[in-house]
């Protein structure tokens, strides 16, 4: 009898697509660099990279403000509790 694996959602799917796709620039670094490559070119590998993380984090901070912030159902936390938990978020972002 085969395991089922839990169904994914579609945005989470895109989430780990993204993830997948990380996962290989960053592996193309390393040949980059192990095959002692231009250090231009590793710079713009690292640069992709760099904009890869960044739209993932925008993309998960996104889902985290309309899931938990605004959400009607967001729990017994106060809106200052939600406040500094968003504005540490968007602090750990912008660094």
């Amino acid at each position: 009898m085969k395991d089922k694996l839990p169904e994914i959602s579609k945005e989470k799917q895109k989430l780990l697509s993204r993830i997948k796709r990380l996962a290989g620039q960053i592996t193309a670094v390393e040949h980059s660099v192990t095959d002692g490559d231009e250090c231009a070119d590793i710079l713009m590998l690292l640069a992709a990279i760099r904009g890869g993380v960044n739209s993932l984090m925008a993309e998960i901070l996104e889902d985290h403000i309309r899931l938990h912030i605004t959400h009607p159902d967001r729990g017994k936390e106060s809106n200052e509790e939600l406040t500094e938990d968003l504005i540490g978020l968007v602090r750990a972002y912008l660094k």
